[in-house]
């Protein structure tokens, strides 16, 4: 597959429509009817019974069946995007799965057929983030630290979050916190993978990261601990990803994408860092919904650590662990483009969660990254 330098990173040749344009940082916000018909057909997960078998259960089944299964495989294509992102992400359960979710199937991790599938269903994603990124319009500074705030900026909280805290129900909350999975799913898994061949500040900075994410060493305070007793205090349901919409399953295959792509290692940097720098302000409206509420108390404290601890960590990741790629432009330009994969992915799953969970055309029509902003 030919390959060509696009924003310092090694894409595709995707063609004159995958054009990355930099004129000015003003995303385009879907219209009340696009929203609705964009939420109706995220709620269709399940596909309607066909004869033509998709490439994700195809795959499940050879992982089961052996080598000689998934050897047919190889040249196979998914039946729609959906399918495409289903099976690329349980390819990357093979990477990043813990074992005994994966019934033996690791062992197929590096088969042939699995690397010609990953390799094939990547690269079409990637194609897909970067078209999606291609319709926000963005001028940016080429300063790593600077472009981050700026593009944090943009859609620092969204409508739906103001909604959240000031006016949904409960049943709507919970809803949404089912979908969106905690401001950084993964996050520890990644932030150690990220830090995997890295020196000086920057590897310190994630080990720093890294150990506020286990807890400081308290075991009670480690944050999955957190989350699995927001789950207990509110009834929360893992969604399956049959049960997910097609932006959320993305915004997924984003951060697993990243983690099994040294050469995407850059860009892993600053799509992290972005979260850091949003996850704070959402949170702390999250945190202020669930006490408007009357929740239970025990589901409090895992939105609230990211509420304190967010925005310390996101000082800190841009100025010891980016700015010290400042200098290097080809750096630079990666770390920027990861974090605009990562507001374009996040911004589309926002739009969906907010018709899913029932919001009001208001919030769906939320002016809250209309602003124009340079760097």
């Amino acid at each position: 597959m030919p390959i060509r330098e696009n924003a310092g990173s090694n894409i595709p040749a995707f063609g004159p429509t995958s054009v990355l344009r930099e004129l000015d940082v003003n995303p385009r916000m879907l219209t009340a009817a696009e929203h609705v018909a964009r939420a109706t057909v995220s709620q269709s997960t399940r596909r309607a019974p066909d004869a033509t078998p998709t490439l994700d259960s195809r795959l499940r089944s050879a992982l089961m069946d052996g080598s000689d299964a998934l050897d047919a495989l190889v040249g196979a294509d998914a039946v729609d995007r959906r399918d495409g992102v289903l099976a690329l992400l349980r390819i990357h359960d093979l990477h990043l799965a813990p074992l005994e979710d994966l019934a033996g199937s690791v062992r197929w991790q590096n088969h042939p057929a699995i690397a010609d599938l990953k390799w094939r269903l990547e690269w079409k994603f990637l194609e897909s983030v970067c078209v999606y990124d291609a319709e926000r319009t963005w001028i940016l500074p080429t300063d790593p630290v600077r472009a981050l705030r700026v593009i944090a900026q943009v859609d620092r909280v969204p409508a739906i979050y103001d909604w959240l805290a000031t006016s949904c129900s409960l049943r709507q909350l919970v809803r949404f916190i089912e979908l969106e999975g905690g401001p950084d799913g993964g996050f520890d898994d990644l932030v150690a993978i990220c830090q995997v061949g890295l020196d000086g500040e920057t590897k310190l900075e994630l080990a720093r990261n890294y150990w506020d994410e286990m807890g400081r060493g308290n075991a009670t305070e480690v944050h999955t601990e957190l989350h699995r007793r927001l789950k207990a205090a509110l009834g929360l349901r893992t969604l399956s990803r049959s049960e997910q919409p097609l932006e959320a399953l993305e915004r997924s295959a984003l951060g697993s994408l990243l983690a099994t792509n040294r050469v995407l290692q850059l860009e892993m940097l600053g799509a992290l860092g972005l979260i850091e720098l949003q996850a704070g302000p959402r949170c702390r409206t999250v945190s202020a919904g669930l006490r408007r509420l009357s929740a239970p108390l025990d589901s409090l404290p895992f939105y609230d650590e990211h509420t304190t601890a967010d925005p310390i960590h996101a000082k800190h990741w841009l100025e010891r662990a980016i700015a010290p790629f400042g200098v290097e432009r080809d750096a630079s330009a990666k770390i920027i483009e990861g974090a605009r994969w990562r507001s374009t992915l996040n911004a589309r799953f926002l739009e969906c969660a907010a018709g899913l969970v029932g919001a009001p055309t208001g919030v769906l029509d939320g002016d809250s990254s209309t602003q124009t902003l340079a760097g």
